[in-house]
C-alpha cells in the first residue's frame, strides 16, 4: 500500500490520485514529525555523545532537554489573533463572517492552525457544507493532509487528500478534486474502490496555510534553522550534567599503600570514602591527596553564546532567552522587539491571505456574492506589546490630527463587536450625564455649571432610560412616592 508507481504523467483516476498522494505524504511525514518532536521537547538529547556516556549513565539523561523550540514558536503565535474580516468596502467588520468564524470555533482553531504551520511549515483549512448548507471549517495538520498544485501554478490545486488511521488500524482517505469528492478505506492493506460524490464548489476546498513561503521550494518550518543550535545546547548542557556527576567533586588518591587481595586474588577496596569518614593508613610511606574538581563555568559560557545565536536567528529580544538579561521598559522595550514584531507582521501577511480564501469559500458554500470578494482583508489584533499609558497617549495625539475615533478604537485593541456597541453606549452615557449632573460632569452644553445654576437644573428633565426610571420613582409633582 505504501509503494506507488512512478508516474510520468498526472494521475488519471481517483485510485491513481489516492496512491500518488499517499506516497507523497509518506515521503514528507518523517520530517514533519521530526519538527513536531522538537517543538514538544522530545528530541534526542545526546546525539553527539560518546558511547561511554551510554555505558556509564544508560537512559539517565535520555528524557531530558533544555527546549527552546516551543518558546520560539509560542512567542510569535501568542500575538496573532484574528478578530474580524472586511469582505466589502464597508469599513465596519463583516458580521456574517464573524458568525461563520465563531460558529466553527475558529477563535481557538485558528491559533492551533498558526502554531502547526510554524512548526511543520504548513497546516490546512478545509471548507465544506453541513447538512443544513452552512459552511464548516476544519483545521488540519500536515501530518494528515497533502496537496498537489496544478502544473505551473503555486496557488491553484489539482487535488488534495486527508489521510488518517482510526482506532482499529484502518486507514481512511478523503480525496478532493475540482469536480468530485472521493472517500475510501483500506482492507488487507489495499484501498477499496472510492465512493464518488459531486463537488458543488467547483474548486478543491482545501486552503494551505503556508509559513515562510518562497517563490521556489516548499514552505519552511521556523525550526529548520533552530534545530542545529538546539542540539548543540542540549549536548553542551548534557556534558555539564555528566561532568557534575563524574568530576564536580574532588577525587581522592593514595600512594605508597599495599593493596590487600581476597582469596580469589581480587583487590579489596581499602577505604569507604564518605563526608564523615577519616582516611588513615599505618604504612608510613602512604601519601594522600586529591585532584581538583572540574570547573563547570566554561559550559555556562558556551551555552550563553549558543543561546545568543539562537535568539538572533529566531529574532527574539535577548531578555526572553538570556538568563542574565533584564526586560527593557518603555521605548527600550519597543526597540528590543522590532525584529520580533516585524517577523509577526510577515507571518500574518501570509496567514491572512489564507484566511481570506477560507472565508471566500465559506460564502461560496452559501452562494453569496462575497465569494468573489477579492479585496477582502483580515482584521488582526495589535501585535505589539506597549505600556497602556504610552499607547493611549499616542492615540490621543492621532485623534488631535483628525483620525476618526472608530479607527483609534480598533488600534486601542477593541474588537469589532465591541466597537459596534460604542455608539449606543455613548448615547446612553450622554443621557445619564444630562439627567444626573455630578461633580465630575456638572457643566452642561450651555457652558453653565448645573451644580450651581438652579434655573438650568430645574429646566433639565430626566432623559433616556435614566429618565424613565426616575419618573417611576418620583410623582408628577416631583415628590417622592
Amino acid at each position: 500500500m505504501d509503494e506507488i508507481s512512478n508516474f510520468d504523467s498526472p494521475p488519471a483516476t481517483a485510485l491513481e490520485w489516492i496512491n500518488y498522494l499517499q506516497g507523497k505524504h509518506t515521503s514528507q511525514l518523517a520530517q514533519i514529525r521530526r519538527y513536531a518532536d522538537y517543538y514538544d521537547g522530545n528530541q534526542e538529547t545526546m546525539p553527539f555523545s560518546q558511547a561511554i556516556y551510554n555505558t556509564a549513565f544508560g537512559d539517565t539523561f535520555r528524557s531530558w532537554s533544555d527546549n527552546f523550540c516551543a518558546l520560539i514558536i509560542d512567542a510569535v503565535n501568542e500575538r496573532m489573533r484574528v478578530i474580524g474580516f472586511r469582505m466589502t468596502k464597508d469599513p465596519d467588520a463583516d458580521e456574517d463572517a464573524h458568525v461563520i468564524w465563531q460558529r466553527n470555533k475558529m477563535d481557538v482553531e485558528s491559533s492551533a492552525a498558526h502554531l502547526d504551520a510554524m512548526v511543520h511549515g504548513e497546516s490546512y483549512a478545509i471548507v465544506w457544507a453541513d447538512a443544513d448548507g452552512e459552511p464548516v471549517i476544519s483545521c488540519e495538520s500536515a501530518e494528515h493532509v497533502v496537496v498537489q498544485y496544478k502544473v505551473g501554478s503555486r496557488t491553484e490545486l489539482d487535488a488534495a487528500a486527508k489521510i488518517f488511521t482510526d482506532d482499529w488500524g484502518r486507514q481512511h482517505i478523503t480525496l478532493w478534486t475540482p469536480k468530485y469528492l472521493y472517500t475510501s478505506v483500506t482492507s488487507d492493506h489495499e484501498w477499496l474502490d472510492p465512493v464518488r460524490t459531486p463537488n458543488p464548489l467547483g474548486v478543491v476546498p482545501v486552503v494551505p496555510i503556508s509559513n515562510r513561503l518562497r517563490l521556489t521550494g516548499a514552505a519552511q518550518s521556523d525550526l529548520k534553522a533552530i534545530i542545529p543550535l538546539q542540539d548543540a545546547i542540549n549536548k553542551t548542557i548534557t556534558d555539564a550534567l555528566v561532568a557534575s556527576e563524574m568530576a564536580a567533586f574532588p577525587a581522592r588518591f593514595v600512594t605508597g599503600l599495599e593493596i590487600a587481595e581476597d582469596a580469589d586474588g581480587n583487590p579489596i577496596e581499602p577505604f569507604r570514602v564518605a563526608i564523615d569518614k577519616v582516611l588513615q593508613a599505618e604504612d608510613p610511606a602512604a601519601r594522600f591527596g586529591q585532584f581538583a574538581a572540574a570547573d563547570l563555568s566554561n559550559y555556562g559560557t558556551l551555552v550563553d553564546l549558543l543561546t545568543k545565536h539562537l535568539a538572533s536567528i529566531a529574532r527574539l529580544p535577548h531578555w526572553m532567552i538570556d538568563s542574565t538579561g533584564q526586560p527593557a521598559t518603555g521605548e527600550g522595550a519597543e526597540a528590543a522587539e522590532y525584529s520580533l514584531v516585524a517577523k509577526i507582521r510577515e507571518r500574518i501577511l501570509h496567514f491572512g491571505r489564507a484566511w481570506v480564501e477560507v472565508m471566500r469559500l465559506c460564502f461560496k458554500v452559501k452562494k453569496d456574492p462575497r465569494a468573489d470578494a477579492f479585496d477582502a482583508s483580515v482584521i488582526w489584533a495589535d501585535v505589539e506589546n506597549r505600556s497602556e499609558a504610552q499607547h493611549m497617549d499616542a492615540l490621543v495625539k492621532l485623534f488631535s490630527l483628525g483620525v476618526p475615533a472608530a479607527v483609534l478604537w480598533e488600534r486601542a485593541g477593541f474588537t469589532p463587536q465591541e466597537i459596534d456597541r460604542f455608539p449606543a453606549l455613548l448615547e446612553d452615557q450622554e443621557a445619564v450625564i444630562d439627567s444626573y449632573p455630578s461633580a465630575l460632569s456638572s457643566v452642561g452644553s450651555s457652558g453653565k455649571d448645573r451644580s450651581t445654576d438652579p434655573a438650568e437644573k430645574a429646566a433639565t428633565a430626566p432623559q433616556g432610560n435614566a429618565g424613565n426610571a426616575a419618573r417611576k420613582i418620583a410623582g408628577d409633582d416631583g415628590s417622592r412616592r
